[in-house]
């Protein structure tokens, strides 16, 4: 199976997934799970390929991905950091937050390490704006009330 190709697989499971629903389209949440849990991410090739699949544009597709924080265009870590940066969290240190992440791990937001143990992704609130900084890894519990200053702890618990 070529990187940019949903594996015959998925294909079957989403065309399982089709016969559900009075229309292809909504088997699209579950379409994009399968292909996510088979190789980690669902780039842009293979949002077209789904969107033929579906009968639907693929523009459709896209808005659902980057929408949704659960699913990824890019290969993210196996420890998907992401730091709300809205409004609530900003006003309370988020971006040092970011910050302490990309000093400690050497990387930025929407890299990952080398050895793929870790990810950061800067996202648009986590709806926990009384209990901000918010942070989240991967689809895990919240880890609230974030601080520059407790990073080292935060990394080694997840790690």
């Amino acid at each position: 199976m070529s990187a940019l190709e949903i594996s015959p697989s998925v294909r079957e499971a989403i065309a399982e997934e089709v016969k559900k629903y009075p229309e292809p389209r909504s088997a699209l949440l579950m379409a994009l799970h399968f292909i996510q849990a088979e190789i980690g991410h669902v780039p842009v090739g293979i949002q077209r390929q789904v969107a033929e699949l579906l009968g639907i544009r693929p523009i459709e597709v896209r808005e659902v991905v980057t929408f949704y924080p659960m699913y990824h265009e890019h290969p993210v870590g196996r420890a998907n950091i992401r730091v709300c940066v809205n409004i609530a969290c900003a006003l309370a240190g988020a971006r040092e937050v970011v910050e302490g992440i990309e000093a400690r791990l050497g990387i930025r937001p929407g890299e990952r390490t080398a050895d793929g143990a870790y990810s950061i992704e800067e996202v648009q609130c986590l709806g926990s704006c009384g209990t901000a900084v918010c942070v989240q890894v991967n689809n895990d519990p919240y880890i609230e009330n974030v601080r520059p200053e407790r990073l080292d702890d935060l990394l080694q618990t997840i790690g």
